[in-house]
């Protein structure tokens, strides 16, 4: 992909630049690619956040602002690349057949010899390859569709897709049978071509049918970024089988990992699925405790008794999903509070608890109400320093904990 130095001297001048007032403006340089000088531009600040090891790169080409926002974040690209390392102490060679923008596999095959990059769209193809060669990063770029480079490829230690979750109308998609390609239908051969197998899935995925559809997953990741849970990611492997001479499924307990990331460092909650945890907790609630609310992750995971179990706290109620201490717990994954009041879900009963309270940030649980509804009803504004958690209690009473938000 061809940019003459004077498109990229216009880049470099205006990489601050708004886009749109660029475009108005235009540029009297005929020698001036302005559409593809704009892309760059919007690519570059994008990247800044996005993929900050690339835009400290000099020469990077960025692809149209479509492909910049669905593509992977270098924070989780970089996390999809220790479940490899982790995986893959002795593995000689990646594949990636669905590579994109090429995010995840610039990251994932860094500990590889071999490194093959799979795409079937052309132009991607060949600003990877461009990309790639400026990163410093070798490895073989394939313009082919992933079934049919499955289907002559040689055996992987690794195989990596991200299969993509639109339709034939542009419309999105999240059933694994309805995305392109379609792994249930390339599991068998998947399975015989490599010795693991990655899958990044939509996060709007219910996991559990995934794990059961798909049968070899032995890890499951879910992956949250700022307490919004972004991917998926499902580890598929096979060992061999002294007894029956061929490939089975592992049988250890499912593997389940829940992080989110934030401004404030990682949060990381690890479990093996393969029992459940019943805490006994107590009926009666003090304004001395705190409260507890999990991380996307592990509320998209619903690992919540494995939670109650490594960490001394008790659920509200069954489907609450919120949790109580009596001590503050500073490593808890997810945001921390501490309980001011208890009160009814009453307006006059919420003045007592709470005094001249006028505005708030509202959440329901396991509530008859919605969080609009019940802020019309106690005439709270929105916003504030103050929280109020609505739920209802293991005893079936419906509580308001008015809380202030710790760190």
């Amino acid at each position: 992909m061809l940019i003459n130095e004077k498109t990229w001297d216009f880049v470099r001048k205006h990489a601050d630049g708004d886009v749109r007032k660029l475009a108005l403006q235009g540029t009297k340089d005929e020698d001036v690619d302005l559409p593809m000088a704009l892309q760059q531009i919007v690519g570059r600040q994008t990247a800044r956040h996005k993929l900050p090891s690339w835009a400290a790169v000099e020469g990077v080409v960025y692809p149209p602002h479509l492909n910049m926002e669905q593509c992977s974040s270098e924070q989780t690209a970089r996390y999809k690349a220790q479940i490899v390392n982790s995986k893959s102490s002795n593995s000689q060679s990646f594949v990636d057949l669905t590579g994109g923008l090429g995010v995840d596999f610039y990251w994932m095959s860094q500990g590889f010899d071999h490194r093959t990059y799979v795409e079937q769209n052309v132009d991607l193809c060949a600003l990877v390859e461009e990309n790639f060669r400026t990163l410093d990063h070798s490895c073989n770029v394939c313009c082919s569709h992933a079934a049919t480079y499955l289907d002559e490829m040689p055996h992987a230690d690794v195989i990596f897709l991200d299969p993509a979750r639109r339709n034939e109308h542009g419309g999105r998609t999240y059933g694994i049978e309805d995305c392109t390609p379609n792994v249930l239908e390339l599991l068998p051969l998947l399975m015989q071509k490599a010795t693991k197998v990655i899958l990044k899935l939509s996060p709007m995925l219910d996991w559990h049918k995934a794990v059961s559809d798909l049968k070899s997953v032995n890890e499951v990741h879910i992956v949250s970024v700022d307490n919004e849970c972004k991917e998926l990611l499902l580890v598929l492997e096979e060992v061999h089988s002294p007894t029956c001479g061929r490939s089975v499924a592992l049988q250890s307990d499912l593997r389940v990992v829940c992080v989110n990331f934030s401004k404030d460092g990682e949060q990381l909650f690890e479990t093996s699925y393969g029992g459940q945890f019943s805490p006994s907790h107590p009926l009666t609630f003090s304004p001395s405790h705190f409260l507890y609310e999990p991380n996307a992750s592990i509320m998209k995971a619903g690992c919540f008794d494995a939670l109650a179990a490594k960490f001394p706290v008790w659920p509200v109620s069954a489907n609450s999903h919120l949790f109580l201490s009596s001590d503050e717990i500073v490593d808890f994954p997810g945001r921390r509070f501490q309980i001011l009041a208890i009160s009814s879900a009453n307006g006059k009963a919420l003045k007592v608890a709470a005094g001249s309270l006028e505005r708030a940030n509202i959440a329901v649980r396991n509530f008859p109400m919605t969080a609009e509804q019940l802020r019309k009803k106690l005439k709270l504004k929105d916003g504030g320093d103050t929280y109020i958690f609505a739920t209802t209690t293991a005893d079936k009473q419906h509580q308001l904990f008015i809380c202030r938000k710790i760190g």
